[in-house]
């Protein structure tokens, strides 16, 4: 049923994914002299507070919306309990290999060795927050399943 709790983690999970558009993934980095934050929308110079957009990330733009669509697609898959289940990990792959994706676009863009921990966005976070959310959607449609198949030996 879409009001499961299940369905509250899917919705999570998919906020946790489109809050990437609104915190970077790195701050404070010097790109050619200039303080230049990353997002997944790309790179931005900031000129006397002011931020202009330097470098855009078309196809990781697309991937992020994707990547936020398809935990809210999950919710309405309530019928086929098995299939959300599967989905669900299916998409933890997925979240796992779009991290993957994040590093490398960063990687390319900022210079490694003057990259420091303290130079971490909020975005870094959201995509593992995203995982955990979606563990534990998981976890619920199992209790789930687990329930029914009791209540189905009773009778």
């Amino acid at each position: 049923m879409i009001q499961r709790i299940q369905s509250i983690y899917f919705l999570l999970a998919g906020l946790a994914i489109f809050a990437l558009f609104l915190f970077p993934l790195a701050h404070n980095v010097y790109i050619n002299g200039v303080a230049s934050a990353v997002s997944v929308t790309g790179v931005t110079h900031d000129n006397s507070g002011q931020q202009t957009l330097v470098q855009s990330f078309t196809a990781l733009i697309a991937g992020t919306a994707v990547a936020g669509v398809l935990p809210l697609a999950l919710v309405f898959l309530y019928k086929n309990r098995k299939q959300q289940i599967a989905f669900g990990y299916g998409y933890i792959f997925v979240i796992i290999a779009y991290t993957y994706w994040q590093v490398q676009t960063v990687k390319s863009v900022v210079d490694i060795n003057t990259f420091k921990t303290s130079n971490f966005g909020i975005g870094v976070l959201l995509s593992s927050i995203s995982i955990v959310l979606t563990l534990l959607a998981v976890k619920a449609i199992q209790r789930d399943e687990k329930l029914i198949k009791s209540a189905d030996r009773l009778r």
